[in-house]
């Protein structure tokens, strides 16, 4: 298994899905890089990991001894299936993921955080009003991009 480099581009975007999960695949690449010594600037276990963690019902540091075997994301997929204590079902994981993925700030703290992330990123930008549109437009301008 190849980890992603995170010094050199981004972990896969938040809306990607495995196993119908939002955010998974781009905690485990940042799970990978970080095994890897090539995480850059992301955390592994951060705030979006935890929303995912407590969700699936799994440790972080489990799915990282599973990374650390070389797991590929189906097998992660199938570890998590297993040992989640939560055991999510098939509606409740595709629930949950169209829930999260259109999140946004919902109180004055982080309202002013994303504002200030915007303000940053793309101050001119008017379609940015979820976190994961957040994510994908600081992914996408920490490497180059002109938003």
């Amino acid at each position: 298994m190849n980890p992603t480099d995170l010094t050199q581009r981004p972990p896969r975007s938040p809306r990607v899905r495995l196993g119908g999960f939002a955010i998974l695949p781009r905690m485990l690449d940042k799970g990978r890089a970080l095994i890897a010594g090539t995480i850059g600037e992301y955390q592994y276990g951060c705030g979006l990991d935890q929303r995912f963690l407590k969700f699936a019902g799994v440790d972080p540091e489990a799915v990282k001894a599973q990374l650390v075997e070389g797991k590929g994301d189906g097998e992660i997929l199938a570890w998590i299936t297993e040992n989640s204590t939560n055991k999510p079902t098939e509606f409740e994981i595709k629930t949950w993921s169209a829930w999260v993925n259109e999140r946004f700030p919902s109180d004055i703290e982080s309202r002013a955080h994303f504002n200030e992330m915007q303000s940053k990123a793309a101050p001119n930008r008017e379609d940015i009003g979820t976190w994961f549109d957040m994510l994908d437009l600081d992914d996408y301008v920490s490497f180059g991009g002109k938003a």
